[in-house]
């Protein structure tokens, strides 16, 4: 088993309502040469979480990160009028990444959590992780400074 170090969260950059699944993802990420999904988890707009890579296998989600992280995807994070990037992660969507967390805490020990932005300048999953979930412990390691 990798071991592993952090869970990685993403969004689909698709707009809010958009309805999308992991044979679209996986789609899209074999048509850019990757083997498979890239994200492990993906977690639908009513809370729904679908599994995408297996975690025994090392995802491909953000670059020189992949090899100890578990990589997590929302549907969204696009406005669905304007196509800007924004927070579009849905209550249910949250609920269910919380549960994801916990589950994955229990299994894997003391994961912490980081926004795809954190290493990247990219603006994916387009809010702060450290903020918005920082009752969750976060810690940045080895995370791109903004």
């Amino acid at each position: 088993m990798r071991e592993l170090k952090r869970i990685i969260l993403h969004c689909t950059a698709t707009p809010q309502n958009a309805h999308i699944d992991v044979a679209t993802i996986r789609k899209w990420h074999i048509k850019r040469g990757f083997s498979d999904c890239g994200y492990h988890y993906i977690i639908h707009q009513n809370g729904d979480i679908k599994t995408g890579r297996p975690v025994i296998k090392q995802g491909a989600h953000t670059r020189s990160e992949n090899e100890n992280s578990i990589g997590v995807a929302y549907i969204g994070g696009l406005n669905s009028i304007t196509h800007k990037a924004e927070d579009t992660m849905t209550i249910r969507q949250e609920t269910s990444f919380l549960r994801l967390v916990d589950s994955l805490r229990l299994v894997f020990g003391e994961l912490t959590i980081h926004g795809h932005n954190e290493f990247s300048t990219k603006t994916c999953p387009n809010f702060n992780v450290q903020d918005k979930f920082s009752f969750l412990k976060l810690e940045k390691h080895g995370a791109i400074n903004k």
